[in-house]
């Protein structure tokens, strides 16, 4: 059922949850071939986020603001049937991460945007590598590269407001029953208060690969140990869910479940604004263990280009065209900041 759109606060809800994923599809023109000018490129719309939320050199182009956390994952075991990469096998894998919120400025609010990331390396013993950027909503609100180009349109600020125009909105979403998905997660979405007790999804899915070659359609989420708990009506500490974080991991590790979900036959795997049935089969893989909090921008995770598209062997990517976008967007992302660190000695 679509969730109605009713009213400027809904419309603009909408709007910053998915200003936090249109980095997601950034750098379509180029990675995709989408649209017949050549004036469209990653470049050009990582322009547009920086000048609609001005320049800060040497930050992330979207989820600027963030923090670097480490620890490990204890495998399961139990996808290994499904796998042959190492990380399911290994009994412990080193892991860092980033913990983010979405946007391109760096001085927003925690609280001040919905959308929440977490992006985490995996370096098993085979020397392979594993990198995955995830977010709360589990859907886009686009199913192709058009439709996201449309979005970008109808999210373009106000100058007089500085936000995004409710009707031009609503009309965008009116057009795209594709978002309905997205649009029900957005209306009951419930913020907890704290990065700890948040879910994160892969958003797109992917392909496991069996000891015998057989390909696996799955998703995958981390689901908290922590209990959830809502965040406060009134928050005046910019820097909220960072400060709840380090509390936290002073006083103990924070865990995670990694569930791999595994499609069926006519599962749509190419399509991200299309949720699978929520009977499908999942597998407890096994649990992120992060134990270790570094000062904001500051740590192992500054320098990682979080590249969904870095695989070690037995995990391919799906034929969704986004994953290519997002590796697109992520090292014209990368690319830029390393520039601007190089010439200004920018570090944040």
């Amino acid at each position: 059922m679509n969730t109605p759109l009713h009213g400027p606060a809904k419309a603009w809800r909408l709007a910053a949850i998915g200003a936090g994923l249109l980095a997601v599809g950034a750098g379509f023109a180029y990675a995709a071939g989408w649209i017949g000018t050549p004036a469209l490129t990653p470049q050009r719309i990582i322009d547009t986020f920086e000048a609609q939320a001005g320049h800060h050199p040497g930050y992330r182009k979207n989820h600027a603001k963030g923090l670097c956390v480490s620890g490990y994952f204890e495998s399961s075991g139990l996808a290994a049937e499904l796998s042959t990469a190492r990380v399911f096998q290994q009994p412990r894998v080193a892991v860092i991460g980033r913990f983010a919120i979405g946007g391109a400025n760096p001085s927003t609010p925690d609280t001040g945007v919905p959308v929440r990331s977490l992006a985490l390396q995996l370096s098993s013993d085979d020397g392979q590598v594993w990198r995955t950027g995830m977010n709360n909503p589990p859907v886009l609100a686009i199913s192709t590269p058009e439709a996201f180009y449309q979005q970008v349109l109808a999210m373009t600020p106000d100058p007089a407001t500085g936000k995004a125009d409710p009707a031009r909105m609503q009309a965008f979403f009116a057009a795209h029953p594709e978002s309905a998905a997205f649009r029900q997660w957005a209306g009951a979405y419930k913020p907890s208060d704290s990065f700890a007790s948040t879910s994160y999804h892969s958003i797109n899915a992917f392909r496991l690969i069996d000891a015998a070659g057989n390909a696996h359609p799955v998703r995958w989420q981390v689901e908290p140990q922590t209990p959830f708990s809502a965040l406060p009506a009134q928050v005046d500490d910019n820097r909220y869910l960072q400060h709840d974080l380090q509390r936290r991991l002073q006083q103990g590790p924070l865990r995670w479940t990694l569930r791999l979900v595994l499609a069926e036959p006519g599962d749509p795997i190419d399509d991200p604004a299309r949720q699978w049935p929520a009977e499908r089969r999942s597998i407890d893989a096994g649990t992120l263990v992060l134990d270790s909090v570094e000062a904001p921008e500051q740590g192992a995770c500054r320098d990682l280009n979080f590249d969904p598209l870095i695989l070690p062997n037995g995990i391919e990517p799906s034929a969704d065209p986004i994953l290519a976008a997002r590796s697109a967007a992520y090292s014209e992302s990368f690319n830029r900041r390393s520039r601007e660190s190089l010439h200004t000695g920018a570090r944040p």
